[in-house]
């Protein structure tokens, strides 16, 4: 059987999605980009609502592009700056919406999750999930940051990472990229 799954990395400024399909254990990669919330001249559009809907709207158009069965989506740290940790929760809320609206299911992961299923260890460096990503898909060159994080997240779904979320959930705490 094969489905494909939309990866998402929220961000205000830039949202990485990525696009992968699976058929049996086998991955292929099928777009990535990332949604940039700036003008024309790359300055930052500074009215809140109108970057979010540039979030919404873009994903919107990715899904119907693409047709994915499934989502991912990283979930939010805890920030130095809470005003950074609230911005960033309500582009993730934005890219949810967009998901919901279009009917996918949604699951959700740390980036912790994502990095130990992608790369072994929970702290690895963005380059190293850069090359695991172009490794496991197969690709030409490293992704972008923002985009190889999507696509991690789609890995680690396709990899049976909601198993991982649930049980984290279940009372298991993950320390040091292992579950305790």
């Amino acid at each position: 059987m094969t489905f494909r799954i939309l990866g998402i990395d929220p961000g205000l400024r830039l949202t990485g999605f990525g696009v992968i399909e699976k058929t049996g254990e086998k991955l292929a990669y099928v777009a990535s980009g990332t949604i940039k919330t700036t003008t024309g001249k790359g300055s930052e559009i500074e009215d809140l609502p109108t970057r979010l809907k540039i979030i919404l709207d873009s994903l919107a158009e990715v899904i119907d592009n693409y047709q994915p069965q499934q989502a991912a989506i990283e979930k939010v740290f805890v920030n130095v700056n809470p005003q950074s940790t609230l911005l960033l929760g309500q582009a993730r809320g934005a890219a949810i919406s967009a998901l919901v609206l279009q009917g996918l299911p949604i699951a959700e992961y740390t980036a912790l999750q994502v990095k130990q299923s992608v790369v072994g260890h929970g702290h690895a460096a963005k380059d190293q999930v850069q090359e695991m990503v172009k490794r496991l898909l197969n690709l030409p060159g490293l992704p972008r940051p923002d985009s190889a994080d999507a696509l991690a997240c789609a890995i680690c779904h396709a990899h049976g990472g909601q198993g991982l979320g649930k049980l984290a959930t279940a009372g298991f705490r993950v320390k040091g990229g292992r579950l305790i």
